[in-house]
């Protein structure tokens, strides 16, 4: 496909389909036991584990690939559902289910990118392969650690993490992630352990906090505003579907780190509505929350993490290379196509126009991803005109 406009038709029918995810519930619940985790803000939780624990994969894992996976993995619930490994369950129907999701979603996309990211879907799925491997070993920490280290969880949630280490699935990770393994069976067991990933595991669940950040645009369907952690989850996918349209070359996997790790100082600081008409002193005020909420977040991890992961983090801030400009640009366009879709979203809220829209938005798109602005302008400009204000 060589049209500009028809691929970008075809890239924006599958990141818009995507955002479905957030509507399948999982049987896990976030960290403060107020509600059920969704596929869409577990995902991301998965990335970021596959980032935080990368010191412990095998030297022949590719992190950038692992992370690609794990946010591809559960696109398939959005037709399948999720499964809970505790429940009676035919799992070879599962299989066959997640196969015709799999087909129909990836389908969506552009021939090279379908063939691309189905096959790396297909990868995952069979874990034959020492990236599909160590993904999967992610995906079977993260529930885990979320149920043992979450005070307000019922027991058979408990018991399902006991069996799970102790003959499930997940007593691989005894032999493949040690570290982990040892670290829940001492959890399990009452323990309060102090080992290698202590640190890494404390900056993981204070990260499950941005699950609880509300935003002002809404989801898809229109039903509650996104969160946070599932937003950063969809933006990551926006970067790596659009990436050919950048205003420049860039290294994928920096710009996957950078907006997997963007959003966390919002955990302390909140989230600031681009239409909200904030002073430039109250900006600044929120700038400094921001730094002092890095500072502390980061700060969990080891010290060489914690200079990485803040570096990335301040990089995307200045947004002064390539992947940053890149990066901001994706990180407005998100919203946009969300109110498009929920009619008019928190441009009514905030009482936008077209022309403010261009102006806080369109000209740090345009950056970064010119086509991409052109293309979002011509499809949102339909609704302003219909909109507009007397």
């Amino acid at each position: 496909m060589t049209d500009p406009q028809a691929r970008l038709d075809r890239q924006f029918q599958f990141l818009l389909e995507a955002d479905k995810l957030r509507r399948v519930k999982r049987q896990n619940l976030i960290l403060d036991g107020s509600r059920e985790e969704n596929a869409a803000e577990h995902s991301w939780h998965l990335a970021l584990y596959a980032l935080a624990f990368a010191p412990f994969a095998p030297a022949d894992v590719s992190i950038s690939r692992v992370v690609q996976m794990l946010l591809l993995h559960d696109l398939v619930e959005i037709d399948a559902g999720d499964h809970p490994i505790g429940d009676d369950i035919d799992w070879t129907a599962v299989a066959d289910a997640e196969a015709a999701a799999a087909t129909r979603l990836f389908a969506l996309l552009p021939a090279d990118q379908s063939v691309f990211m189905h096959g790396l879907w297909r990868e995952f799925d069979a874990a034959e392969t020492a990236d599909a491997r160590w993904a999967k070993r992610i995906d079977h920490c993260q529930p885990i650690f979320q149920t043992l280290c979450n005070a307000d969880v019922p027991d058979f949630h408990v018991e399902i993490v006991r069996n799970n280490l102790f003959g499930g699935r997940a007593a691989a990770l005894k032999d493949h992630f040690p570290e982990a393994y040892h670290h829940a069976v001492a959890l399990l067991e009452g323990a309060k352990p102090d080992d290698q990933i202590t640190q890494p595991l404390a900056f993981l669940n204070a990260a499950d906090a941005l699950k609880g950040v509300n935003r002002a645009t809404k989801i898809g369907d229109g039903s509650r505003r996104e969160n946070s952690a599932e937003h950063s989850w969809h933006i990551m996918l926006y970067a790596w579907v659009l990436a050919e349209h950048s205003h420049a070359p860039i290294d994928m996997a920096k710009v996957l780190q950078m907006l997997l790790l963007h959003d966390i100082v919002e955990i302390d600081a909140g989230d600031v509505p681009i239409h909200s008409g904030l002073t430039a002193e109250q900006l600044a005020e929120i700038e400094a929350r921001e730094e002092a909420a890095a500072k502390r977040l980061f700060g969990l991890l080891p010290d060489a993490q914690a200079a990485a992961f803040r570096h990335i983090w301040q990089e995307f801030e200045s947004a002064e290379t390539n992947e940053a400009i890149y990066a901001k640009a994706v990180d407005r366009v998100q919203p946009v196509l969300l109110n498009l879709l929920t009619g008019g979203g928190s441009w009514i809220d905030y009482d936008v126009t077209l022309e403010q829209l261009d102006t806080r938005v369109g000209q740090k798109v345009t950056r970064g991803a010119p086509a991409v602005w052109t293309y979002v302008h011509n499809r949102v400009a339909p609704w302003f005109a219909e909109n507009a204000r007397d």
